[in-house]
């Protein structure tokens, strides 16, 4: 059926080739990959067609003579369509900054998202310093979140900048028993992330953050959430002691204001 549609999908060459590439409809493509004229830079004209069918792009996987070029091998991990199996099995053979790419781009399905995630986070500690503050600034939530626990100075900043980070992934490194001084250090003076409260109780429970930057904080905390927090074995001691004077002085604050507003009554006037 296929052949007497096109019939010279398996023959054409040069411009006619190349009209085919573009016109031919996603399911009647198959017979092209056995044309002898379709070269490697034709190939890659071809995979830019986001309408190719699984079956299709399935079968370029399966010919490895087409996956010695690295960018055919990443336009297919790329492509929508391309089956999950493949796609995993491809994942693998890309480069770091390609996988981040993947990460963040639209239309890709959550558990390949996931394994590309997990990929660039395993090479992580291999990186230096530069690749990491490239990633740091451009990755998606997870991966800035385990570049923001780095405690490098250059990457922690980095990791702060990205508009990726979201508030769960700052809690979540700011949970860990065993933090850099400086990864607190630096989520308490960020002009954004500062000023999420949630942020300031993870501070505060936070053991590596200054005492500096907790009084800072207590002023703007809730007095049932100072309550919760002096309660005991939840901080240490000397910083229950901070909170409870905290909360001493707004319950005196809060006794003066009602004590100033209540009216002392007028003595009526005699004639």
């Amino acid at each position: 059926m296929t052949s007497e549609r096109f019939p010279t999908l398996q023959t054409a060459s040069g411009e006619d080739l190349v009209r085919l590439i573009h016109d031919v409809p996603p399911d009647a493509l198959l017979p092209i990959l056995d044309n002898l004229s379709l070269d490697e830079t034709l190939l890659l004209l071809l995979l830019q067609r986001k309408d190719l069918q699984s079956e299709f792009l399935a079968e370029v996987v399966r010919r490895r003579h087409f996956l010695k070029n690295y960018t055919v091998k990443k336009l297919l991990a790329f492509h929508p369509h391309t089956p999950r199996t493949e796609g995993i099995r491809l994942l693998r053979g890309l480069y770091l900054m390609d996988l981040v790419q993947f990460t963040i781009s639209s239309g890709v399905l959550p558990d390949l998202k996931r394994k590309a995630e997990d990929q660039v986070i395993a090479k992580l500690p291999q990186l230096p310093l530069g690749q990491k503050i490239t990633v740091a600034r451009r990755s998606p939530a997870r991966i800035a979140g385990a570049l923001l626990a780095d405690g490098q100075p250059a990457v922690v900043k980095a990791a702060l900048s990205n508009p990726n980070l979201t508030e769960a992934q700052v809690l979540r490194v700011l949970a860990r028993e065993k933090l850099a001084p400086d990864v607190a250090q630096s989520i308490a003076q960020d002009a954004k992330w500062s000023c999420v409260y949630n942020v300031r109780i993870a501070l505060l429970r936070q053991p590596s953050t200054t005492l500096k930057s907790i009084l800072a904080f207590l002023p703007e905390l809730t007095v049932s959430d100072l309550r919760e927090l002096a309660a005991p074995g939840i901080l240490p001691e000397n910083l229950r002691n901070y909170l409870q004077a905290e909360i001493h002085r707004r319950l005196q604050r809060s006794r003066e204001q009602q004590d100033g507003s209540v009216q002392t009554p007028r003595e009526p006037k005699h004639e």
